[in-house]
């Protein structure tokens, strides 16, 4: 019979670690196939990250808060991602397990802040689909309006907001239009999670294929929306860039203020490296991929961001840009000459949509399937479907919760609360590579932070710096949840902690990242 854990304190316990060599031994225990590349992992998280980013943040940002100077947001940004995708590099290589920047944290600062860090992945994954959901109804929206079919515009943005279109209320019969429910978010999210009880999850082929049509759209609008900007370069630059950055109009409106707000937004849409970290287990040389598919994907699409911002705020107002659908107004805006174009541009945002929502939903019930069966969250969390060899409680509730949050909030709300999350989550991952750093400087380490202690400094800072440039009634909502979810570790997840009973956690029951890692379906278990 298994002898009694010893009693710890209060502070003991909650700051108690699964040690490198236990998340280690899970990592070499596990029979996932390792079948993922280096190209793979780049390919995952170019996928991960093209789509909120590109197709649905960007518009807003250039709109309330940077202008042009949107431009400019990117490489902030792009700077600060930097910084915390380096720190991923040096953990995922040192720790190359399921469960991301969770167990990142169980590992090196203990288990609050591992339930913390869970607390903060569920807006950094769960909201973040809810906002990816948000922009696919605006394309699909924008699309069937092309065909002539027209859903009832009450129905299409969160409950409560005026209908908007190129920064002016739509009037119908004199009378501004209240929007009361966002039905194509909310179907979105309900049929994705049906098809995640079910085991329709993406194939790293598919996922493949479905980068390549997000890349060659993106490519497509670049190269038409290029040559119309070139062919009337001086006339754009007088009429939407001039200024460049807008003069400032308030706190986070425009000028350097604003470029730093509207950071704090595009910033959410580099969560795709963070979804590299996730497949540790199905890498073939994690030491060495990993670190290769979280920066390369991160350059990769800095450089995309950037471009396709300059070419939206130099065709149309930038004004008019604070839609769900951004791109698909400016496709709009090529001409008679281009219609066809524009129906294929919004036919790929809708494929790539969709793709990066079933990404995130499915990273979200990943999270939650190792936070049970560490005995953070009820076992109930980690059941599997006796038919579809599936987590479907935990899938059904990570639908309800994007669901409801797509259909009745604002994709701007829902950003920032994103946005937060992902910020102080990546400060975490920061921290941890400095404690880790000190406390087993031993550690074999396939990839180091470069100018180290420098680096990691920095990324906790920006990320703290960004954090403050949110809506204060959005920071208020965060300490609430935040608090909220303490009790809850206090209530239940410190007295059912399998680590705090002195159950050592293997990687029996890990969920693959790709069917084809586990042809057998269902959960991967051993002799």
């Amino acid at each position: 019979m298994a002898s009694a854990a010893p009693k710890k304190s209060l502070i003991g316990r909650m700051f108690a670690r699964k040690s490198i060599a236990q998340v280690q031994q899970e990592s070499a225990s596990s029979e996932l196939k390792r079948t993922l590349g280096k190209w793979n992992l780049l390919l995952l998280g170019v996928g991960c990250i093209i789509g909120a980013g590109i197709f649905v943040r960007t518009g807003s940002a250039a709109a309330l808060h940077a202008g042009p100077a949107v431009l400019l947001s990117f490489v902030v940004a792009g700077i600060v991602c930097a910084f915390a995708g380096l720190c991923y590099a040096e953990l995922s290589s040192t720790l190359p397990v399921s469960g991301s920047a969770y167990t990142y944290g169980y590992t090196t600062l203990g288990e609050f802040v591992a339930w913390i860090m869970g607390a903060l992945l569920l807006l950094e994954y769960g909201l973040a689909a809810s906002v990816v959901a948000v922009g696919w109804g605006g394309y699909v929206v924008s699309l069937l309006a092309d065909f002539g079919l027209v859903i009832p515009p009450q129905f299409t943005g969160p409950a409560g907001y005026t209908l908007m279109k190129e920064g002016v209320p739509v009037l119908v019969n004199g009378a501004q239009i209240t929007t009361l429910f966002n039905l194509p978010a909310f179907l979105i999210c309900l049929a994705l999670s049906v098809l995640l009880v079910v085991g329709v999850s993406e194939s790293a082929k598919v996922n493949n294929a479905i980068v390549a049509i997000k890349v060659s759209v993106l490519v497509a609008f670049i190269v038409v929306g290029g040559l119309i900007v070139l062919s009337n370069f001086g006339e754009l630059v007088a009429k939407n860039w001039t200024p460049f950055i807008p003069e400032n109009t308030g706190p986070g409106q425009f000028g350097v203020d604003g470029i730093m707000r509207a950071a704090s937004i595009v910033f959410f849409a580099y969560i795709g490296f963070e979804a590299v970290s996730t497949a540790g287990q199905e890498a073939k040389d994690p030491k060495r991929d990993m670190p290769f598919g979280i920066i390369g994907s991160l350059i990769v699409c800095t450089v995309i961001y950037m471009l396709v911002a300059a070419i939206m705020t130099l065709l149309v107002p930038y004004a008019s840009l604070n839609v769900p659908d951004p791109v698909a107004v400016v496709v709009d805006n090529f001409g008679p000459t281009w219609s066809w174009l524009a129906k294929i541009i919004k036919v790929g945002a809708i494929i790539g949509l969709t793709s990066v929502v079933l990404v995130l939903m499915y990273a979200q019930t990943r999270i939650f399937y190792t936070m049970a069966r560490d005995g953070l969250l009820p076992k109930v969390f980690a059941t599997v479907h006796p038919r579809f060899k599936t987590p479907y409680i935990n899938t059904i509730l990570v639908g309800i919760i994007t669901a409801v949050a797509a259909g009745f909030f604002d994709i701007n709300v829902l950003g920032d609360m994103t946005s937060v999350g992902t910020l102080a989550a990546f400060a975490i991952v920061c921290l941890s590579v400095i404690y880790l750093r000190r406390s087993a400087p031993e550690l074999p380490r396939g990839f180091k932070v470069p100018l180290y202690p420098v680096l990691p400094v920095l990324g906790i800072l920006s990320c703290l710096y960004l954090i403050t440039t949110v809506p204060w009634n959005v920071l208020m909502f965060f300490v609430w949840y935040m608090l909220g979810m303490t009790a809850l570790y206090f209530v239940y997840g410190m007295h059912n902690s399998e680590l705090g009973k002195g159950h050592a956690v293997t990687a029996d029951g890990e969920m693959p990242y790709f069917p084809e890692d586990n042809p057998d379906g269902g959960t991967v278990t051993r002799d």
